[in-house]
């Protein structure tokens, strides 16, 4: 326990000092500051093309700016990100988005070099680090509410005195101050709950690690993010990851643990490569190690790389896994709050509630209860990806609805489509559709919708979807990530996406429905882990509110989305056709296209794999390509 309350203090204040001198020689620096978002999905739209072309413009027409790199600021739509601020310029900190090579080169010239923003390629604009709405109704951000996420996308993830500027580890400062039972007490009067999915009290779990017997303890961060279009946690650890360990280390103060796990898959090489580094540079700042900040505690920090075991984001298996053994989850009681890691009792928190902690602790609980609903107090942070305008990662506060996120924030659907259905909570989480969108996001409304909140994973879905292809492609991703060990999710879940396949053959028979809602019950009853009991939910939602389209591939041999391949056909309408247009003849990979006697174009059904190309490469001008269900009713066009 602390021997000095003033040391931690005193020690944090000579590194905030540091950090602010720091930031002074950067902000003094005259010249334009140009900040780059360099986490994955910025990585990977070609944001190093980006810094490079700028380096090298700058040095070209010798203009001196500085370039900081940041985390994501959730724009993954818009990558590669950029800010500019040229304070000479009269302007304010101006969001550009898909800054490529060229683009880069292009700002230098003319805004840096010739003060001219260049307003058609401005996304908005920024205000004391809030982002405001331009001119042209960009309302993504005024409409968020930023906890966890409030800091991504300004600080370097990678340069601790970022974080230490913006106030960062003075949670952990107060916490050596305080006692464990009133960091406790704080954390269940914010009525946090865990962002990993259960929604278990925070608050609650820690109490019954602090009054297990033993004094060697354990807090695990749960960064096992495996569900499909889920990125949230890889992209906090890649954009701020110190807000992470901050918040493991006031865990380990309010229950008395001395060692802590981030549990990270090794496919994030980028994110392993930022929370290692971050945890080297607090234990030589003292903020880890054997005398936190002078304050007498001591809690130190391992990382420890999953193979992707989907099954391991379950704490038991998680636990196994780390112990050198198979990730196949256990019976509980014992919970691991009691028995743990190397049997020690074991705190096991996802990304997402750990960073929660800090705000909680400086701001106070009544802060927090002020956000989100009474029963789920705070903000859910969600990645959403699909069929909307402007997928990417959002935190929004407890209670909005799922229109207000999808339409308001997200823009909507694209292409002028419909919205059919919205899949929230990963591949376990249930597929609501339109009826639903007015449903508060919060952990009971969508548990009561049939869906439910899981970590944060959001696919949104559109006409040209098929509910019986969504609920097959999601419970072959549960089936093959089965560990085995109970009968009714290994072989069930087998059988189930066995019977989805058929359907999607048209190799449905009259019975199909009924027997997949008797299995999908049989699953969830006889299932140990959460991923055996939730495996069904797309399954069940799916053909709970789209019943017709179940009964279009078993009774009629149609697929009503036009998706799936041996229940469509492609043809194309002579009287939409131009001739001498030979798109659709260049992309065919199998000749399938020929042309008819009038010159126009005609698909041969027996060589077409119905790869859609065609139809893609037809001008929209003429949108002669028709696909169509079933395929007999496609018409046959004989060749010249």
């Amino acid at each position: 326990m602390p021997t000095n309350n003033d040391m931690p203090h005193q020690r944090l204040r000579d590194l905030q000092d540091k950090a602010q001198r720091r930031k002074s020689v950067i902000d003094d620096t005259s010249g334009p500051k140009i900040q780059i978002g360099m986490a994955s999905c910025g990585i990977a739209a070609g944001a190093l093309e980006t810094k490079a072309a700028f380096e090298e413009a700058l040095t070209e027409y010798g203009i001196e700016a500085s370039i900081h790199t940041v985390g994501c600021i959730g724009h993954c739509y818009a990558e590669p990100v950029v800010i500019i601020d040229h304070p000479d310029s009269g302007f304010p900190p101006i969001f550009y988005p898909e800054v490529t090579a060229g683009k880069a080169r292009m700002l230098v010239n003319q805004f840096l070099s010739k003060n001219d923003p260049r307003f058609e390629h401005i996304l908005g604009a920024m205000v004391e680090n809030e982002m405001v709405p331009s001119v042209w109704d960009f309302s993504r951000f005024n409409q968020e509410k930023r906890i966890v996420t409030e800091k991504c996308g300004y600080v370097d993830p990678e340069n601790i005195y970022d974080y230490i500027a913006m106030d960062g580890y003075t949670a952990l400062a107060s916490a050596l101050s305080m006692p464990a039972e009133a960091i406790i007490n704080e954390v269940k009067a914010a009525g946090l709950r865990g962002r990993g999915g259960a929604g278990f009290p925070t608050g609650k779990k820690w109490e019954l690690a602090k009054a297990a017997p033993g004094n060697k303890k354990i807090v695990i961060c749960n960064a096992d993010e495996g569900d499909p279009g889920a990125y949230m946690d890889r992209t906090i650890i890649e954009s701020n990851p110190h807000q992470i360990i901050e918040g493991m280390a006031v865990c380990a103060l309010a229950i008395g643990a001395d060692k802590g796990y981030v549990y990270i898959r090794a496919e994030y090489p980028l994110a392993v490569q930022i929370i290692t580094r971050a945890i080297d540079q607090a234990r030589e700042k003292g903020l880890l190690g054997q005398d936190i900040l002078g304050g007498g505690a001591g809690f130190d920090i391992e990382v420890f790389q999953g193979s992707g075991a989907f099954v391991c984001g379950e704490e038991t298996a998680l636990i196994r896994s780390i112990e050198g053994y198979r990730g196949m989850p256990r019976h509980r009681p014992p919970f691991p709050v009691h028995q743990g890691l190397w049997d020690r009792p074991t705190v096991i928190n996802n990304v997402k509630t750990l960073a929660s902690i800090p705000p909680i602790i400086t701001r106070g609980a009544d802060w927090f209860r002020g956000i989100g609903t009474p029963d789920s107090p705070g903000t859910a942070i969600f990645s959403i990806v699909g069929n909307v305008t402007h997928p990417g990662l959002v935190e929004i506060p407890m209670g909005v609805t799922l229109r207000t996120l999808i339409f308001d924030i997200c823009g909507g659907i694209p292409n002028k489509k419909q919205f059919k259905a919205v899949q929230i909570g990963g591949p376990s989480g249930g597929c609501l559709p339109a009826d639903f969108l007015d449903t508060p996001i919060d952990f009971d409304s969508l548990t009561d919708a049939g869906a439910m909140m899981g970590s944060g994973g959001m696919v949104v879905m559109d006409e040209d979807n098929c509910m019986v292809d969504i609920a097959r492609y999601f419970l072959d991703f549960t089936q093959n990530e089965s560990c085995g060990k109970c009968t009714f999710c290994r072989v069930g879940t087998r059988h189930l996406r066995d019977i989805l396949e058929r359907l999607t053959k048209g190799e449905g028979v009259a019975g199909d429905d009924t027997l997949i809602q008797s299995l999908c019950e049989d699953i969830k009853k006889g299932s140990l882990c959460g991923l055996g009991k939730t495996a069904p939910n797309p399954v069940l939602t799916s053909l709970k509110y789209f019943p017709e389209e179940y009964e279009a591939h078993i009774d009629k041999k149609q697929c009503p989305g036009k998706v799936c391949r041996p229940l469509i056909a492609y043809y194309i309408d002579l009287d939409k056709c131009a001739r001498g247009c030979d798109a659709c003849v260049g992309c065919c990979p199998t000749e399938a296209v020929f042309t008819t006697k009038n010159r126009k174009k005609g698909i041969d059904l027996e060589l077409c794999v119905k790869c859609g190309e065609c139809q893609v490469a037809c001008p929209p001008d003429y949108d002669a390509v028709v696909r169509i269900s079933p395929p007999e009713l496609a018409p046959v066009v004989e060749r010249a």
